[in-house]
């Protein structure tokens, strides 16, 4: 009986989902700024802010997992986690195998360069190396767009970005708003005034978990009608 009790103990304790719950676990890729970064060794961020007001609506404590971006979908349907802000874009391939709340965010994808590069249209990007970080949309972008292009995929995104840095890369494709601080960061590097693709973000569950996802959108629709995921926005990228 021992045996078993302990064997239990170490499933539930392995999984990290909020089984007895009092616990919401979001999976997120923490490199991510304004989305979702370190600081003072804390994970926090625009989707970290938007968990927190989902737990607390949902009366959890919030426990936030740091992983690498094209393993959080396995993530939730294993049952390790409950939901997954990440700076996730909706895409068909995803809806296949995980459910999507509303949006709560629309973004560019764009090209990050060093301040000297020869790319001035998308056509250029052909003959490039590009890097991006594993699993997101840009790397499907690349993927079908540019075969004649060399990709190098990150699991991480500031990997992909110390590859322009060290010319290991022409450019890095990547999201606005994360490029924006990127390059506010790093003043040898610019963002290009090409026009890519636009996508979304949203809060993401394993497959059929209606329950959850319909708290949390009905938490979204509040965060968006009252401005606050503006404000979370603002505070993030001052």
């Amino acid at each position: 009986m021992k045996k078993l009790i302990l064997l239990l103990f170490l499933v539930l304790l392995v999984t990290g989902c909020s089984k007895d719950g009092n616990t919401l676990v979001i999976v997120t890729e923490a490199g991510f700024a304004p989305y979702e970064y370190y600081e003072n060794n804390k994970i926090v961020g625009i989707d970290i802010d938007i968990a927190e007001e989902i737990a607390k609506r949902l009366d959890k404590e919030l426990v936030v997992k740091d992983v690498a971006f094209d393993s959080i979908i396995n993530e939730l349907n294993s049952g390790k986690a409950d939901i997954a802000l990440a700076g996730m874009s909706i895409t068909a391939e995803r809806q296949e195998e995980v459910d999507f709340s509303i949006e709560y965010a629309v973004s560019k994808q764009v090209i990050v360069a060093l301040k000297d590069t020869n790319i001035k249209k998308v056509s250029d990007l052909n003959n490039k190396t590009i890097s991006v970080q594993l699993g997101s949309v840009a790397d499907s972008y690349v993927t079908e767009n540019f075969k004649n292009a060399k990709l190098i995929q990150q699991k991480k995104f500031l990997s992909a970005a110390e590859d322009i840095k060290g010319k290991k890369a022409d450019c890095l494709i990547m999201d606005e708003l994360p490029a924006t601080e990127l390059v506010k960061n790093n003043p040898e590097l610019k963002i290009l005034n090409i026009e890519l693709f636009t996508d979304k973000y949203a809060a993401v569950v394993a497959k059929g978990n209606t329950k959850l996802l319909e708290q949390i959108n009905e938490v979204l629709q509040d965060l968006i009608d009252s401005g606050k995921i503006n404000e979370f926005t603002i505070n993030h990228t001052k």
